[in-house]
């Protein structure tokens, strides 16, 4: 969104004339290797790839390689796939045509660089992707299917050159239905062979120049891999990570605008969660009593209310929920990575009699023979669906809901805080009953946050409602499901990105309250986190400047900026262990 107003900034420039010209913003995001990452080498196998493994190599430039055996898989799948056509055996995409032309028999060249030839013109539409990461990570998670299906040694080889060498293919951003991402993932191929644009380290350039100054070749062997998801499933990756950093955060938030509210922690204390022992809202109300352990709220305090707003009381709960659903997208999409999406499918040394459904007729036509092309071995190559992306598309949409209905707590929170009543309902004091004039003219006043913080809420709203399910003729009918996985997991990221400006507001108005109760009764402790993050925080925003001292950027934006150059655990320290159904990744 940043980006998108600094270009229209610079168009409406140009507009007023030659004076006012101001150079366009660049519209690339590079990623910036860090050495110890650069020390370190990803082994693909197909079926163990991590998260953090693909962070690593996709945003943090660590090399990558194959196992020996996963390239051996995939050169023996090529050799099914010849031996089934030496046969007479009908196979999708080698002697069939593809989506609608599935029955016209065909004959692929011998080098089989068609598809990325024309990948050079495959349609697609704006903008470009504008991150390094995200197609690292995409290249990342295609070259990890490979394996379970059919490709060279040369081919797969060539993949993990690109990214050991920082060599990242020109894509588009828009341009499938998020049935296997069709010719948005097949773009990179044209890289492959020299054609179109990549940027090498950063810098755009034609293609065959980029794998040039890397010291690569273009391939000129057969291509391999198949459709996948990758594109879609690289985004919900990105999704799982962002999500992560915005959750911790509002973990942290919400033990500070409990202890800038002077609220109760009646709902927190345990005999609560046994009452209704949903081990995710246990969880979580056990991390946000930990932080809140030794402060003020756990002394008496006879003007303190007996029941907080529901979005103080409740919020733990909301919290607990959008981490479950956070938990169950991270575990789709480990696993919607680690599988065969490819149509067909190269089942290797499988046999008639293995299942009664292998044996009938039907499947048995599919079943190619050992040969010579196949190095003796035989199996099946079977048509399917296992590039329809569910239930990773369900989750995302599933975590987008929970996080949106986590974040409308924030966005009440922050209203309550700044409540204008004669009496204030919530707070119980108002800043200048504690405060003197002197102080106010001198604190971080909250002037600003009403308007903007909620013009930000409602486009945040918007992007988590649920996409309507649709279906359409595409390819004269054979491609008629739609998943949209791009919009899904893209709205998600964006809310994900417009929450933490939300949150901004939201950490700038509890530190100032926390200074506000500090003022009331000196003796008030908050604990280590809370402590420590307020601390930090007023470094950068301090409670007492002159207000023309203060510079210009506005107070949510240093809060929103100092959230994401700070990560929550900086703060928090160690946590809970997760429900053991999703353990916890150790942190980085």
């Amino acid at each position: 969104m940043q980006r998108r107003l600094l270009a229209l900034a610079a168009v409406l420039a140009l507009a007023a004339g030659p004076a006012l010209a101001a150079k366009p913003p660049p519209a690339y995001a590079p990623i910036t290797p860090r050495p110890e990452a650069q020390a370190q080498t990803i082994v693909l196998t197909g079926h163990d790839l991590t998260i953090e493994s693909v962070l690593a190599v996709a945003r943090d430039g660590a090399k990558v390689r194959y196992a020996p055996e996963a390239i051996a898989s995939a050169e023996a799948g090529r050799g099914l796939l010849a031996q089934g056509n030496a046969q007479g055996i009908a196979i999708y995409g080698t002697n069939r045509g593809a989506g609608a032309q599935r029955e016209v028999r065909v004959t692929r060249s011998e080098d089989g660089l068609e598809g990325a030839r024309a990948g050079a013109r495959a349609p697609g539409g704006l903008p470009e992707i504008d991150e390094e990461v995200l197609v690292r990570a995409f290249l990342v998670i295609q070259a990890n299917h490979i394996p379970y299906n059919a490709a060279t040694r040369d081919y797969m080889e060539a993949i993990t050159g690109l990214l050991n060498a920082r060599v990242t293919p020109v894509m588009y951003s828009r341009g499938t239905l998020g049935e296997g991402d069709l010719f948005l993932t097949s773009n990179y191929n044209a890289t492959l062979v020299g054609r179109g644009e990549a940027y090498f380290q950063g810098v755009r350039m034609p293609a065959a120049e980029a794998l040039a100054k890397a010291g690569l070749k273009p391939i000129t062997t057969a291509t391999g891999g198949g459709t996948t998801n990758a594109y879609a499933t690289a985004i919900a990756l990105l999704l799982v990570d962002e999500g992560r950093y915005a959750l911790e955060w509002a973990d942290l938030n919400l033990a500070m605008d409990l202890l800038g509210m002077n609220s109760s922690i009646t709902p927190l204390t345990p005999p609560i969660q046994q009452r209704r022992p949903w081990p995710w809202l246990a969880w979580q109300a056990d991390k946000t009593i930990s932080l809140l352990r030794g402060t003020y709220l756990t002394e008496m305090d006879e003007h303190r209310v007996l029941q907080d707003p529901e979005s103080l009381r409740a919020s733990y709960i909301r919290l607990g929920s959008a981490w479950q659903a956070w938990a169950d997208l991270r575990q789709s999409v480990t696993l919607q990575m680690n599988s065969g999406e490819q149509n067909p499918a190269i089942i290797l040394d499988a046999k008639p009699d293995d299942s009664w459904a292998l044996s009938t007729p039907w499947v048995q036509q599919y079943y190619v023979r050992p040969g010579p092309l196949s190095n003796g071995r035989g199996g099946f190559v079977l048509s399917n669906a296992n590039w329809d992306p569910y239930p990773m598309t369900n989750q995302v949409e599933a975590f987008n809901t929970a996080f949106a209905n986590m974040a409308v707590t924030v966005a009440s929170r922050i209203d309550h805080f700044s409540d204008r009543l004669p009496t204030p309902f919530f707070t119980g004091i108002k800043p200048s009953e504690v405060l003197t004039p002197e102080q106010i003219r001198l604190s971080p006043y909250i002037q600003e946050p009403f308007f903007t913080y909620t013009d930000i809420w409602k486009e945040l709203q918007m992007l988590t409602q649920s996409v309507p399910p649709d279906a359409s003729h595409n390819d004269a009918g054979v491609a008629d499901l739609e998943a949209m996985s791009r919009l899904k997991g893209s709205r998600g990221r964006q809310a994900v990105a417009l929450f933490m400006q939300v949150a901004g507001y939201d950490l700038w108005v509890s530190t100032y309250w926390l200074d506000v109760r500090k003022a009331q009764d000196p003796k008030r402790t908050f604990g280590p986190a809370a402590t420590a993050a307020w601390t930090a925080f007023r470094k950068v925003l301090p409670w007492q400047q002159d207000p023309e001292q203060r510079g210009d950027k506005p107070y949510g934006l240093l809060a929103h900026d100092f959230m994401m150059t700070n990560p929550a655990r900086t703060f928090t320290g160690a946590v809970p262990a997760m429900p053991a159904s999703a353990p916890l990744p150790p942190a980085k």
